[in-house]
């Protein structure tokens, strides 16, 4: 398992981190996703032979949010 921590902008309040986590954690390879809109960070626990750095990054901007590199 790896673990990636991602900036991400825009989170707004805990609902947003819940939506982001929901969508994160519907991936296949995603174990866990958590959220913490006060710090503007989102921790995501993966199997790199199912998901990539990229999808998730993807996932987390589809939802609307900006994941700074």
């Amino acid at each position: 398992m790896e673990i990636e921590v991602f900036e991400v902008r825009g989170m707004k309040c805990a609902g947003c981190g819940r939506r982001i986590e929901e969508a994160l954690e519907s991936l296949p390879g995603v174990t866990s996703a958590s959220a913490d809109h006060d710090a503007g960070t989102v921790e995501v626990t993966y199997d790199s032979s199912l998901v990539t750095v990229d999808a998730l990054k993807n996932v987390i901007e589809g939802e609307g949010y900006i994941v700074l590199v």
